[in-house]
């Protein structure tokens, strides 16, 4: 049993596919396939069963990789110990990141590790399902995440996770709209609006979905797009509202919209750090990791300002 073949099994569990796992490790889908027999040979029972065109694991595939995922932490230690690569504060390092927080952070962050003697950073935007993110952290040492309050928490046994936000979203109005007054919004007040949102799986959906279950009314979805930059030019132009992040949208907003905190409806987004538990390990992945720190709570410390003033 080597660790290299630990390694392809674990990535076989967060992947699902030995062409994926190939793409991911650089290599061909038949060396995957050969380590793959290799391991089985070790092993009494079966670690891996067809489902359909892919190669999945068992039950007992995947307790192996979760100890295998134990072991490949354990030898970063090692190398932590003796390696110059993990203590280097230099070293590259991969990040990833859903649209509306790379609108937010990439630039600062870019910007503040633009000097000798910093981490190189390469920066990637992957907007996927929440239930999506944890796999990323087979491509990338850090993948910015989001979830609900009310979705489930990311498998611990299988990334390490770092919180960054909890940030709310709010309802975003023309700032001639008849709401732009108020304080605040309730379910009742916007559920007859006309809507644009993001596709099904993502946190505002989410939360539309609880604004109808609350008003016991079907919504007028009118659009359905994920960019927060085109959602806020839609609702400026008039004729729709929608929802946007309290903090991380501000690049995207404009004197033409108001942000108003919904009422009654849990609309907290948790936006984390994902990331292998071994790369952490890793002196330079921790830099990136307080940057992204101090550039959010600096986003947070400023508050609403402008057309966003607003009760909070």
């Amino acid at each position: 049993m080597e660790i290299h073949q630990l390694e392809i099994l674990r990535e076989l569990g967060a992947l699902g596919s030995v062409k994926a796992v190939a793409e991911t490790l650089m290599v061909t889908p038949s060396a995957v396939s050969q380590q793959l027999s290799l391991l089985q040979r070790n092993v009494e029972v079966p670690l891996t069963r067809k489902e359909g065109r892919n190669l999945v694991l068992t039950e007992a595939g995947q307790v192996l990789a979760d100890a295998g995922a134990a072991v490949v932490s354990a030898m970063a230690d090692a190398r932590t110990a003796i390696g110059a690569y993990h203590g280097s504060p230099v070293a590259p390092v991969t990040l990833s990141g859903f649209h509306s927080a790379g609108q937010a952070l990439f630039a600062p962050l870019a910007r503040m590790l633009d000097a000798p003697g910093q981490p190189k950073i390469q920066l990637s935007d992957e907007d996927v399902a929440q239930h999506d993110f944890p796999a990323l952290t087979a491509r990338y040492d850090l993948v910015l995440a989001h979830r609900m309050d009310h979705s489930p928490r990311w498998p611990a046994e299988r990334v390490a996770v770092i919180p960054l936000a909890h940030e709310p979203l709010d309802v975003a109005l023309p700032a001639d709209h008849r709401l732009a007054g108020q304080d605040t919004v309730t379910a009742a007040d916007v559920v007859g609006e006309a809507w644009v949102t993001s596709h099904t799986g993502y946190s505002p959906a989410d939360v539309l979905s609880a604004v109808a279950a609350v008003s016991s009314k079907e919504l007028n979805i009118v659009h359905r797009i994920n960019d927060y930059s085109t959602v806020a030019a839609l609702v400026a132009a008039g004729g729709v509202v929608g929802l946007l992040p309290r903090h991380t949208a501000r690049p995207v907003l404009n004197p033409g919209i108001v942000l108003r905190p919904l009422e009654g409806i849990s609309t907290r987004r948790r936006i984390d750090i994902l990331a292998r538990p071994e790369n952490l390990k890793r002196r330079s992945v921790m830099i990136v990791c307080e940057a992204l720190q101090a550039i959010m709570t600096g986003l947070v410390e400023q508050g609403p300002t402008g057309s966003q003033q607003m009760s909070l």
